[in-house]
């Protein structure tokens, strides 16, 4: 039987690669009059440690998930790394429509860890 933190680290360290993922798509939007190789050198540099956190977690996961619900976990967790980012770093509304549409991807979400129905 694989351990908790066989089941808790795959977690963490998506959260934590979904920052770094966050911020190498989307930080460059509020970087203005830089030139567009700089910003593509440095979202490069920024997912280098997305993925130095993101295989580790699947590596680990894989004794716990299905290679399903680990793709399902990380959406999930990317919407809602997404949803804070836009709010807090690039000021934007999240809106009764946002709340919605995310949600019902996590209700799918949910059917994916069901199992078979």
């Amino acid at each position: 039987m694989p351990s908790t933190a066989a089941a808790v680290w795959p977690v963490l360290l998506l959260v934590a690669s979904n920052v770094f993922m966050t911020f190498a798509w989307y930080g460059h939007l509020k970087v203005e009059h830089r030139p567009m190789w700089l910003l593509i050198v440095a979202s490069w540099g920024i997912a280098f440690f997305e993925y130095c956190l993101a295989v580790p977690a699947n590596r680990i996961g894989r004794a716990v998930y299905s290679a399903a619900e680990l793709k399902t976990m990380q959406e999930v967790i990317t919407l809602a790394v997404f949803a804070v980012f836009s709010i807090t770093y690039l000021g934007e509304r999240f809106t009764m429509n946002h709340a919605v549409g995310f949600a019902l991807i996590a209700l799918g979400a949910l059917f994916v860890f069901k199992g078979a129905l």
